[in-house]
């Protein structure tokens, strides 16, 4: 078995992290540096992106369109398309002023750059892997004719700092504006200036990281704000443990004390004591329920498993913005590993209930495992195959290519299925059996109507309000970063937040399911997971308010893509709260039910 993952775990980094080439970020005096170009496209609109040459740039004869970098599966993910652009640099050698071309504008391309200055197009360039952006055009004020036109920039100015043999800063500058008219001649040109720098190499990122906005005092008080949200919880769920049950022992007991003709009457009253014969049958649906719960954890330890991988960056592998791609092929290698989380969580819950021979019989165990393993991956197939459609219609970066979509099937079906299928045969024969507090009646037993608080259709979304309330900050810095071109790198106070997160819903988890079984209704599991994962919902409609507000986005594509995105992550954060929940209202149900004598 630990051959076999490490031998997974071998395979998936080899797959996802490879690249083309490695620099080694050092130079020699005059030697030739590759300057990138990357993607274009509308700045409000950061997943419309498309090749840098998809504009009619004119295009240098040295090393445009031969030359790619070779990018690994996380880069293509996040949609890079490095190309050559042909400038001719070297290490401190200074360029005054370097013809690149020339290009006569006729009605096509004075059509595609008005659009281009019309929707504010940028570009990325990449220098020893420190990004540059600049703007395609402005518009500006033209005084020979005394009126607004729209101008494109035909001069670049370079500045790079560097510290002995190594590269710290680059900084691009967007010059000599020309107005855009069918019939001119536009010459580009570049300048580039090398300056030494006591900066070190180790610090060259900084300059990308707003301080300011992340580590605002807003952040620390949604922190803190959330912190005392734990407390207030974890005290309302310790005075129903040890109160309100108190109280519901003592009246169970004074109840048992009374004799009927001879006869014990055990909870003539209402009550979550009288659902002790019902309250551990298993759920309905027990197959799609299985596979949730099993999908959930392995989402809680994929999450987990970034973040401390994020966390532990300085000290191993380099901070994770610091990579192009990083992010993602994380993502895939921990998702791909901890399958055999899904499988080994689904197997054993789905087993807990088939305890005998002859109840092995009806058991579909089967079915439970292949839904598990395909459970996450549909639901992330389905968006993904609508958006790259609506991609490859627009002739984007973002879509995917065939090569990189077969590489993560790869990834599925040789690493992901295999683990998958190891944890549930693990869960179903390496679990203790299972031993319920109470014995489950053969007949269940009606569930009568209760006030309408304790009716599932209000708990449910009135117990996902508090885990959103404590994470909803959190979500504007995260989309930010996500959304506006931002490096998010306080992987210390997402941690923090995803603790939080844990706590409140399995605190409301609890108090919402004290009220269902108080209401004599049993089918806990369910109105667990539902309780639970209703804080997605509140970050899906906050993802709207968040759309309207707080963005410009607008078109087709980056509307499809911004949903797509934010239903995946809502749907995402809905498992692994579900199965936080269930496991919180399980082990408060085993509980009390431990506690109670029944004739």
């Amino acid at each position: 078995m630990t051959s076999f993952l490490l031998f997974a775990a071998l395979l998936v980094a080899l797959a996802v992290y490879s690249r083309g080439d490695e620099d080694s970020h050092e130079y020699q005096p005059n030697e030739a540096i590759t300057l990138w170009v990357n993607t274009i496209g509308p700045y409000h609109n950061p997943q419309e992106t498309y090749p840098y040459y998809s504009l009619p740039y004119c295009t240098p004869e040295h090393g445009i369109k031969t030359s790619h970098k070779a990018l690994g599966i996380g880069e293509v993910l996040e949609g890079n398309h490095l190309q050559n652009s042909g400038f001719k640099l070297h290490f401190k050698q200074n360029v005054n002023r370097e013809d690149v071309c020339d290009l006569v504008l006729d009605a096509d391309k004075v059509s595609a750059f008005e659009m281009a200055v019309d929707r504010q197009y940028w570009y990325e360039l990449f220098l020893d892997d420190l990004p540059m952006w600049g703007m395609v055009g402005e518009v500006l004020r033209d005084e020979t004719h005394g009126k607004m036109e729209k101008h494109i920039f035909t001069h670049r100015s370079l500045s790079i700092a560097y510290s002995g043999n190594r590269i710290i800063e680059v900084n691009l500058t967007s010059e000599n504006p020309v107005s855009i008219e069918a019939g001119r001649k536009l010459e580009f040109t570049y300048s580039v200036n090398w300056m030494e720098t006591g900066r070190t190499f180790e610090s060259r990122f900084d300059r990308y990281l707003e301080y300011d906005f992340f580590e605002h005092r807003i952040h620390w008080f949604s922190v803190f704000n959330s912190f005392m949200m734990v407390i207030f919880l974890c005290g309302l769920v310790a005075l129903i443990l040890l109160r309100t049950l108190r109280n519901d022992f003592a009246k169970y007991a004074k109840d048992e004390d009374v004799d009927v003709e001879g006869l014990h009457v055990i909870g003539e009253d209402t009550g979550w004591k009288q659902v002790h014969g019902d309250v551990f049958r298993a759920p309905e649906n027990l197959v799609i329920f299985g596979a949730l719960l099993g999908t959930g954890w392995q989402l809680a330890t994929l999450v987990l498993g970034v973040i401390l991988y994020a966390i532990a960056g300085p000290y191993l592998h380099g901070n994770m913005y610091e990579d192009r791609g990083e992010m993602v092929s994380t993502f895939i290698v921990c998702f791909a590993l901890s399958s055999f989380v899904a499988g080994y969580t689904s197997g054993s819950y789905y087993r807990q209930f088939f305890t005998g021979a002859r109840a092995e019989q009806n058991s579909q165990w089967q079915q439970c495992m292949a839904l598990t393993i395909l459970l996450l991956p549909t639901l992330v197939g389905a968006v993904t195959l609508v958006l790259n459609i609506i991609a490859v219609y627009y002739d984007s970066v973002s879509a995917i290519p065939m090569s990189v979509a077969l590489k993560i099937f790869a990834i599925w079906a040789f690493v992901s299925v295999p683990l998958a299928i190891v944890g549930t045969i693990s869960g179903r024969h390496l679990t203790p059996k299972y031993d319920p507090p109470c014995r489950v009646n053969s007949i269940p037993r009606p569930i009568p109507s209760g006030p309408w608080y304790c009716e599932p259709s209000f708990v449910v979304p009135a117990a996902g309000v508090l885990p959103f309330g404590s994470i909803f900050i959190e979500m504007y810095f995260i989309f930010t970063a996500f959304w506006s071109y931002k490096f998010y790198y306080v992987y210390g106070f997402m941690l923090l937040v995803y603790c939080i997160l844990a706590l409140v819903t399995i605190s409301t988890t609890i108090v919402a399911v004290y009220f269902v079984l108080n209401a004599e209704n049993y089918h806990w599991h369910w109105v667990s997971f539902g309780c639970a994962a209703s804080s997605s919902a509140y970050v899906f409609l906050y993802s709207i308010f968040y759309f309207v507000y707080k963005t410009q986005m607008s078109g087709l594509l980056q509307v499809c893509f911004y949903f797509g995105y934010m239903f995946l992550f809502s749907a995402v954060l809905g498992l692994i709260c579900g199965a936080i929940g269930v496991w919180g209202a399980s082990v408060f149900v085993h509980k009390i039910y431990r506690h109670v004598k029944v004739d």
